[in-house]
């Protein structure tokens, strides 16, 4: 070392507030990404069991076939109810992590500049993409309505995105065909562009809950001349302990509110589907009968199920030989709708819109139904 170096002092270390905020942060983020990690570990163990804990708690802790209508209602109740929790605890937590920052003014603003058949698709297209079941589309639905996007646009969301996803798609293209599954990716986008367009059609808007309608700026008077507006304030900075406590918050508030209505909205679709089985539907909606069809969506709309775990339910009803458009119409009422999913839609919803919404549904369906009983012989 040349000797001019060999007295020189020691570097110390950077202790500056910038440099301690920046390590403080970075911590911060390391334990929040642990704990993250462990919770998700903790709730894939606990998603991955309900089903063998249904099995266990049915049939040998309470002795119960599960051949028997009440073990297999209850097995499906426990276990249904088990899933949406879960799954709500986690859709709600994470879109609410995300929402905290999302630029909905961007998104109302591209949708805004498009014009509303544009909108109508590519509010379908998205719900199509996203692999949400009726009740977990409801949160981005909520969030999207406060960003003041217009309903037509965010009710074409709504509902295509429980009836479509990619998995469901790849199940149905190598149990049914090809055929089936363009038919019923087709079925679903025409639902959601149509009832979007209804939507607007008949101003829907004004039966959105009041807290949400747009209120028009009064008009202020004034002699005194008006100072020039200040240039708008740059956007707070969301940190990551901010969305945490904006999700966290979003999810006991949603919780708080639904849990009571979820138990007994899965109860009613565990009774349905223990008692009635899909045998009654093969034997008692024929091709000639042309009131099986909204019967069929009557009697699926209150039971709740996804996408995915319909395709089994399609595929056996279909081999009983329940005609393809009442099998369609009952399916997709299945996963479409839900009382689970009416129930928060509740919180942005009069009584008025929520008719409406179940009432598109059933006049939408209803008519697929019809046209493809009728198609059938040609299209498959």
């Amino acid at each position: 070392m040349p000797a001019c170096c060999e007295n020189l002092p020691p570097e110390k270390p950077d202790t500056s507030p910038s440099r301690l905020t920046g390590n403080r942060k970075t911590a911060s983020k390391i334990r929040y990404l642990a704990t993250a990690a462990v919770a998700l570990t903790f709730w894939w163990l606990a998603y991955s069991k309900i089903e063998a804990f249904a099995r266990w708690l049915i049939r040998d802790v309470a002795a119960l076939p599960a051949d028997t209508p009440l073990g297999d209602a209850l097995e499906f109740f426990i276990y249904d109810t088990l899933k949406i929790f879960l799954l709500l605890i986690l859709t709600v937590y994470v879109i609410g992590w995300l929402r905290a920052s999302l630029p909905t003014g961007k998104i109302r603003d591209f949708l805004a500049g498009k014009s509303r058949s544009a909108g109508y698709l590519l509010g379908a297209v998205f719900g199509a993409v996203t692999p949400f079941c009726s009740c977990s589309s409801v949160p981005l639905f909520i969030g999207f309505t406060t960003a003041r996007i217009p309903p037509g646009i965010t009710m074409a969301f709504l509902i295509t995105s429980p009836l479509i996803n990619e998995i469901a798609v790849i199940l149905l293209w190598s149990l049914i065909g090809w055929q089936f599954t363009l038919i019923y990716i087709a079925t679903g986008l025409f639902c959601g562009m149509a009832g979007g367009f209804l939507m607007d059609a008949l101003s829907a808007e004004r039966w959105l809950q009041p807290f949400l309608q747009r209120q028009p700026a009064r008009p202020v008077i004034t002699l005194i001349p008006a100072r020039p507006a200040a240039p708008p304030a740059a956007p707070p900075k969301t940190g990551w302990s901010f969305r945490h406590r904006f999700a966290l918050s979003e999810t006991r508030g949603i919780f708080r509110r639904v849990w009571l209505w979820i138990v007994i909205g899965v109860g009613l679709g565990a009774a349905l589907h223990g008692f009635v089985p899909q045998e009654w539907f093969a034997a008692h909606s024929g091709p000639d009968r042309w009131w099986s069809v909204p019967l069929a969506v009557m009697a699926g709309i209150p039971l709740y199920t996804n996408v995915t775990g319909i395709v089994p339910v399609m595929e056996s009803l279909l081999n009983k030989g329940l005609p393809v458009g009442t099998t369609l119409a009952f399916c997709m009422g299945t996963v479409a709708a839900s009382l689970p999913e009416l129930v928060m839609l509740k919180q942005v919803m009069r009584w008025p819109l929520l008719a409406l919404f179940v009432a598109v549904l059933f006049v939408l369906l209803t008519a697929t139904g019809w046209l493809y009983n009728f198609l059938a012989p040609i299209l498959l």
